[in-house]
């Protein structure tokens, strides 16, 4: 037993993926040689996962082992820390790490908090699959759009006010009202929480026959050039359109923040936080859950109510999901992403050609993964090492030093986690 091993991610395909080859989980699992991958150039490539989730679990490279299993049976790969914090004793990590790969955008969903899971999955286990709750982070690899949490209220006002096809699916009486606090002094607190649901829930159950007819006309306008909203908002309309025609979803694109990440920035979404990711590469980590609640923008089961009910509404600029990277503790060539929650944060590490980097110990399991070149990794206490190229994902055990050693430069994304 070692404390650093290669193990075996798994793929999924999903409509909303990139094509063969453009998909950087093809690309990743055609570099690492996985066993039993074929890559056929017209699949949609959207995820790779590396983790203990049951649905689709990792193995351990050499001896085909199911990553949980063989972890249970070496309780000090994770540490007694973790495993008492987490419940971690049956060797499955508090966490899911994965790559996603997005050329169709994904559903507007939230993920439920955990008393809401274990109740969701207790009453539907068909639909939701575990009892966790799924906050997540997102970084982006490529340049990546997304709409994440809701508008200020004044912005949504504005839209409301000037998009005649948003205003005629909202109750005239739910409008008002809406207006009257969206343009107050200080609109925060239980009454604009309680005005932005009520326009939210009127746009997603709104009759699906008016929704069709005011999609055709917003469309038909917008691609007359007649617009009075920025020319981004007009592109994101049309996209969406042309990918879920007559989707109640598009008008999501008035109610919460559309973003554009580039290479190394990254969003965090908590629990009840609305959002869809729009197109890019991402690397995604999350609390060991597949739990979605999803309202449109999807051929899947549509949960409304359960949507509804369950949103946090609360309206903010962007800026409030941006998660800041930080230096990682005494490295020179290490970022730390710290979101506000407990179960991982992630680690990039880029290291140039004929560098090396040192990580001192954490005190909790790692996976992680490299994206970019070729190199090597060495830890105290082995005297081999392993070697490493693009789209080898590999676990570090507990309270393990190890080094990044780069050949032709290195990147690599190591998400783990601390008990806190």
């Amino acid at each position: 037993m070692t404390a650093v091993f290669k193990i075996i991610p798994t793929t999924q395909k999903y409509d909303w993926g990139k094509i063969g080859t453009n998909s950087k989980v093809a690309q990743f699992a055609s570099a690492s040689k996985i066993p039993g991958f074929t890559l056929e150039e017209s699949a949609p490539y959207a995820e790779l996962w590396m983790g203990t989730h049951p649905k689709s679990p990792s193995r351990v490279l050499e001896s085909n082992a199911i990553l949980s299993e063989h972890l249970a049976v070496h309780p000090e790969l994770i540490g007694k820390p973790v495993a008492d914090r987490f419940d971690a004793s049956n060797g499955n990590l508090p966490f899911l790490f994965k790559v996603l790969a997005i050329e169709k955008a994904l559903s507007i969903q939230t993920h439920p908090d955990k008393a809401t899971a274990e109740i969701l999955f207790a009453q539907q286990p068909d639909i939701y699959k575990d009892a966790n709750h799924k906050p997540e982070m997102a970084l982006a690899l490529t340049p990546f759009a997304a709409l994440c949490g809701f508008l200020p209220l004044p912005a949504i006002a504005t839209y409301i006010r000037t998009t005649a096809e948003l205003a005629a699916l909202i109750p005239t009486t739910i409008v008002t009202d809406f207006l009257a606090v969206a343009e107050s002094s200080n609109p925060t607190g239980p009454a604009e929480k309680a005005a932005l649901k009520n326009v939210f829930s009127a746009v997603m159950t709104a009759d699906e026959a008016l929704v069709k007819t005011q999609l055709d006309l917003l469309v038909a306008r917008y691609k007359t050039g007649a617009v009075e909203v920025s020319p981004d908002i007009v592109g994101l309309v049309l996209r969406l359109d042309s990918q879920f025609p007559g989707d109640i979803g598009i008008f999501c694109a008035f109610l919460l923040n559309y973003v554009h990440l580039k290479r190394g920035e990254a969003i965090f979404l908590g629990a009840g936080e609305p959002h869809a990711y729009i197109s890019g590469d991402i690397m995604e980590c999350m609390a060991n859950s597949d739990n979605v609640i999803r309202a449109g923008l999807t051929p899947k089961l549509r949960d409304i109510p359960n949507l509804v009910s369950g949103l946090t509404y609360e309206a903010a600029l962007p800026s409030k999901h941006v998660v800041f990277p930080a230096p990682f503790r005494t490295t020179a060539a290490s970022t730390l992403y710290d979101p506000p929650i407990p179960e991982f944060s992630v680690v990039q590490v880029t290291v140039g050609a004929g560098a090396k980097e040192t990580h001192p110990t954490v005190a909790g399991p790692s996976i992680a993964i490299a994206t970019e070149g070729a190199g090597s990794v060495s830890w105290t206490g082995d005297s081999n090492g392993l070697d490493v190229s693009q789209g080898d994902v590999f676990f570090i055990g507990a309270d393990t030093e190890i080094s990044f050693s780069s050949i032709s430069g290195l990147t690599v994304y190591r998400a783990f986690v601390e008990a806190k």
